[in-house]
């Protein structure tokens, strides 16, 4: 599957926006909660309504549970984080100097703690009540420890009023994960169908953004509809074997796509695209196919050895299509490899401190920069560092362009709607609706690709600024002003501290990746049967994710990038394994008699990208005289070998 690399920013960005299935769906609820959130807010009279309702965009997520799980979580959290800085407030409230120590150390703590155990992803979101907490204590006046404590439980206020509201939200509209998952195999096996039928450029390209991203993505969505406890045990295991099914199709699907010679017949192409349609169609409607037949129109002559080995895959994977019997199995390779609380570097990878120093460094700066011009007006500048604080300096150049963007175009809206449509209104009413429509807009960006989702956050951010202000609708035009151009300090402040302070290259992750993923299709080829798919689609996520590294690589400053040909061998060797990935199954469910020798020479190639010393010379693998499956995967094997040198 050859797929050439957009060039053109507008159609790049085209495909950014395009429709994808569900986007539409969570930018709507985006848009209801946040509207609800207005109007609680606007009733009780809560201090800083805009980032109450902005605060909805990090609470919630495409699926019901993970999003019940952030909010319940995060209401915990804030608890004891509210808490502990309450007790830090009543010590150091009236000393100016221990008050700007406390701020400091609660927040480098609380990042390093974040950014180094499984709170990552909360990180964000903790980051932003954090700093609106410690906000309060370094804009409260000296000596007033009750407007001080106050004004901390306001911040417990600040994230239970929409936390609240998006559980009620969820409960009732967000769609269970299951329905997720059906959705998602049944896209599958229409992109599979579609490739069977003479595919255009577009077709391939969802074809392999499906196979890379989502067939990884479904079966998290399974293992959370387990945790649900909301299906049977046995329409879980079935759709977990759809799931796996369709990792192999697609697999075959890719090889055929490939190899033009291992292509089906025209008949059995367009018999097999009729059957998977109707198969997607059940998983639509809820439902899963089972006991599916296998009819073929009869061939004339022989099939070729290649197109028999590809046809047999094709039959395994359709007629046992929602075969339950390898749950067991299944279960156990899901748990491996689960750890604690923290990260197993957590004490011994600087990263993690650096992070939280620089995070803070770069809030503290802006703090003191508007205090000291006594212009509090610009505060946002101090929230801003912590909500855009990101690890690596790749992210935070690809990003700062994104940010800014969506900062100006949030900005743009919102002072549009000041001027024409706020001093027409009359009731909370017009506002709630400017918000829903402003969100579902912004919501519409931020839950796509992550390439574009940051746009559409500071859009929603710079917006809200600007329409809500406070108790009632308003249009000061200078609050607003102060507040955007907060956003912009942040921004560029954050910017230059995580490129010049400590940077992190991207590329220094690369390739510990692609060993780790040698290793894994490595230890694929020798797994079980009910393992190995599950395992497949893993490693297509994690090739994902190493060319979205080698993509980030490109916007590095010069002085941390990695040279061009270093990137070069390493787009070589990714474009090498991607043509593998899906051979070494198919050859994997076809015979496993030489797969000890093929993961031999795997792990040899993975233990160089390690910078480990490797035991002796790679085996050759013996000669195959029965599928030429194996021929093939010892060529991908070699130019994977020449291409790595």
């Amino acid at each position: 599957m050859s797929l050439k690399r957009v060039q053109n920013p507008f159609i790049r960005l085209v495909r950014l926006l395009s429709p994808q299935p569900g986007r539409l769906e969570l930018a709507t609820r985006l848009a209801v909660i946040c509207a609800l959130t207005v109007l609680i807010v606007e009733i009780y009279q809560t201090p800083d309504q805009a980032l109450s309702v902005y605060l909805v965009f990090f609470l919630n997520h495409d699926n019901r549970t993970v999003s019940l799980i952030t909010n319940c979580a995060l209401v915990v959290l804030v608890t004891v984080i509210v808490g502990f800085v309450l007790l830090v407030a009543m010590a150091a409230i009236d000393d100016p100097m221990w008050r700007v120590v406390s701020m400091t150390v609660i927040s480098i703590a609380v990042l390093f703690i974040a950014s180094a155990s499984k709170l990552s992803p909360l990180g964000g979101t903790i980051a932003l009540v954090v700093a609106y907490a410690l906000d309060l204590l370094g804009t409260t006046p000296l000596g007033i420890g009750e407007i001080a404590t106050r004004g901390l439980l306001y911040a417990w206020v600040f994230v239970a009023i929409p936390a609240g509201i998006s559980i009620i939200v969820n409960l009732l509209l967000a769609p269970p994960p299951r329905r997720l998952a059906e959705r998602a195999i049944a896209r599958g096996l229409d992109l599979s169908a579609a490739m069977l039928n003479a595919p255009d450029e577009k077709v391939r390209v969802q074809f392999k953004e499906h196979l890379r991203e989502r067939t990884s993505k479904i079966q998290k969505l399974l293992g959370l509809a387990t945790l649900e406890k909301t299906s049977t045990p046995v329409d879980i295991a079935a759709l977990k074997q759809a799931a796996d099914s369709t990792t192999l199709l697609m697999s075959v699907i890719d090889v055929m796509d490939r190899n033009p010679e291992a292509g089906l017949t025209i008949p059995l192409a367009d018999h097999l695209a009729r059957m998977l349609r109707e198969m997607s169609s059940i998983l639509r409607s809820g439902g899963y196919p089972i006991r599916i037949g296998w009819d073929p129109p009869k061939a004339e002559g022989a099939p070729t050895p290649l197109r028999a080995d590809v046809v047999d895959a094709i039959k395994e994977a359709v007629v046992h299509f929602a075969d339950a019997s390898s749950l067991e199995t299944r279960e156990n390779w899901s748990k491996k490899g689960r750890g604690g609380f923290f990260a197993v570097d957590a004490l011994t990878n600087p990263d993690y401190m650096r992070y939280a120093l620089k995070t803070t460094a770069a809030a503290m700066f802006c703090y003191f920069f508007y205090s000291l011009l006594n212009w509090p007006g610009i505060h946002t500048c101090f929230l801003t560092c912590y909500i855009v604080a990101l690890g690596t300096t790749a992210e935070s150049v690809e990003k700062l362009t994104l940010r800014i963007l969506g900062c100006l175009v949030g900005a743009a809206v919102g002072y549009a709607t000041m001027i024409f449509l706020i001093p027409d209104f009359d009731s909370i009413a017009a506002l709630i609706v400017v918000v829903f429509v402003g969100t579902l807009a912004a919501g519409y960006v931020a839950a796509g690709s992550p390439r574009i989702s940051y746009a559409g956050f500071q859009a929603a951010f710079a917006f809200y600024l600007c329409v809500i202000q406070g108790n009632a609708p308003a249009f000061d035009l200078t609050t607003a002003r102060d507040r955007v151009i907060g956003i912009l300090l942040g921004n560029v402040v954050a910017y230059l501290v995580f490129t010049k302070l400590w940077p992190v290259s991207v590329g220094r992750r690369i390739d510990p990746a692609i060993a780790t993923l040698l290793r894994w299709l490595a230890i694929l080829l020798t797994a079980g049967a009910g393992e190995r798919r599950a395992m497949a689609a893993n490693a297509q996520s994690q090739l994902s994710q190493i060319e979205t590294d080698l993509d980030l690589a490109g916007y590095e400053p010069s002085g941390i990038r990695p040279n061009a040909s270093w990137l070069a061998i390493r787009r070589n060797v990714v474009d090498e394994i991607s043509a593998l990935e899906s051979l070494l199954l198919l050859g994997a469910e076809t015979q496993t008699a030489t797969s000890t020798q093929i993961a031999k020479r795997l792990e040899a190639l993975a233990a160089k990208f390690a910078k480990a010393t490797s035991q002796g010379s790679v085996q050759e693998p013996t000669r195959w005289n029965t599928s030429p499956l194996f021929p093939m995967i010892d060529g991908g094997l070699r130019r994977l070998e020449e291409a790595s040198v």
